[in-house]
């Protein structure tokens, strides 16, 4: 039986959450993925933001905290509010709220946007 979106979300939610990044994108990341910055910078396809997460991910030397605050999800949309709080290798912490808007076709994420909370 086919998950439905709460579902779906709720798991990817939950990977987050548990620091499973990586392991999150490559289960529900659709080969044609886009996502989208703060900045409006788009990577297209999922190998390029593969490795833009995992790019991202090496240069974390800590995590402090992820927490999900809060998700919906409605017809093929789901946004979820996330607290990170990561020591980089740099020496910088970054700290972000973020919401992220998904949007899902047959059960993978299609399109990712990120918005400062």
């Amino acid at each position: 039986m086919e998950k439905n979106l709460l579902e779906l979300s709720q798991d990817l939610n939950r990977m987050v959450a548990a620091d499973q990044l990586i392991e999150a994108a490559e289960k529900y990341y659709a080969p044609n993925i886009q996502t989208i910055e703060f900045d409006g910078r788009i990577t297209k396809g999922k190998q390029a933001a593969m490795k833009k997460l995992t790019d991202f991910v090496a240069s974390i030397q800590k995590v402090n905290e992820i927490t999900l605050l809060r998700s919906a999800s409605y017809d093929n949309t789901s946004f979820s509010e996330y607290i990170l709080d990561l020591d980089m290798k740099d020496g910088s912490n970054v700290y972000l709220h973020e919401i992220v808007r998904s949007l899902w076709a047959n059960g993978q994420v299609v399109e990712e946007a990120y918005f400062k909370g």
